[in-house]
């Protein structure tokens, strides 16, 4: 009810014929909850769900946000920051996963480019109405959506973007997808405003960490030290660990680089372990280090010999030695 005493002032304003006029000139179109195209997700608002989104785009809305991610972040973003979007982006795109932003520049403006040179899809969700390029230095990016994703707004055409619509906007871009990636963000952010609304949501909240002196990670660093349920992520298969299919869309276990040794036997990887670092020993002494019989370590020597990681010497035998490059 205070919603509709709200919207009640501004009735004698609006012309509905009018503005429909407009968005069907563009090319777009009106979309209604019950309407074919309308995401279910967004009924996770209850009360606050919109009552219409005014769309431009080729792409059909409810479709492409069946598996989507949302990445927002700082405007005033690093290099760093700026890279690790659009990366983010190309990845999620090349996965087969729709990303949604806000369009702003920096971080979003990243994380749209990165999909669109991956010939991904893409959804910018406006603060504005959708006649309206915002901000216009973005012309170019929002031009591409139009035929790689969509532009979205609750509002009308005509209307003008203002701090309070940013925030009543970023609802939508966490309802939309099934988790939401901070790239960067300040101590105060818009995008910190996201990430409270996926998270009382219920939806997956991301971090990407940044350099323990930056304060464009202030943001991040919070999330990841003081909310329970947000992840940090590095790369873009922990993304989709986070939103994906459970068992499924598992990220790889991180490794260090594969070491001839790793493909020893434990005996034998025993015998190696027990050769002095410096210097040479006898199969006695070696056989007690590894705490294998001598015969054993008889045996093992010679394999290891054989395959190059130890060599003989006048007093036993000793770790071989990387051969001088002669070249001159």
């Amino acid at each position: 009810m205070a919603r509709l005493a709200a919207w009640r002032t501004r009735l004698e304003a609006a012309d509905p014929d009018v503005d429909l006029s407009i968005c069907e000139r563009l090319g777009g179109r009106l979309v209604c909850p019950g309407d074919p195209e309308w995401p279910a997700t967004l009924d996770d608002l209850g009360e606050r769900r919109p009552y219409a989104l005014w769309l431009r785009g080729s792409a059909d809305l409810r479709y492409t946000c069946l598996r989507s991610v949302a990445i927002v972040g700082a405007r005033a973003a690093s290099s760093y920051g700026l890279r690790i979007a659009a990366e983010l982006g190309a990845e999620l795109a090349a996965a087969g996963w729709t990303v949604v932003s806000g369009g702003a520049l920096g971080i979003d403006a990243a994380a749209h480019r990165g999909v669109l040179a991956a010939d991904g899809h893409t959804v910018a969700v406006f603060a504005n109405g959708v006649d309206r390029f915002y901000p216009p230095r973005n012309d170019a990016i929002f031009m591409e959506i139009l035929d790689q994703g969509l532009l979205v707004s609750e509002s009308p055409p005509g209307t003008d973007p203002n701090r309070l619509r940013f925030l009543v906007r970023n609802r939508l871009i966490a309802a939309l997808t099934k988790g939401t990636v901070v790239v960067e963000a300040a101590a105060r952010s818009g995008a910190l405003n996201t990430a409270a609304h996926a998270r009382h949501l219920g939806r997956a909240l991301m971090a990407v960490p940044g350099p323990v002196d930056s304060r464009s990670s202030v943001g991040c660093h919070k999330l990841l030290r003081e909310v329970p349920s947000a992840r940090c992520v590095t790369q873009v298969s922990e993304v989709i660990e986070e939103i994906g299919q459970i068992g499924t869309d598992l990220a790889p276990i991180p490794q260090g680089p594969v070491l001839p040794r790793d493909s020893l036997d434990p005996t034998t990887r025993a015998v190696l372990e027990a050769m002095p670092a410096r210097g040479a020993a006898g199969p006695a002494e070696i056989a007690v280090k590894a705490g294998v019989d001598l015969p054993t370590a008889g045996g093992r020597l010679g394999q290891l010999s054989a395959a190059g990681f130890i060599e003989r010497a006048p007093t036993g035998w000793r770790l071989r030695r990387p051969k001088k490059d002669t070249r001159s």
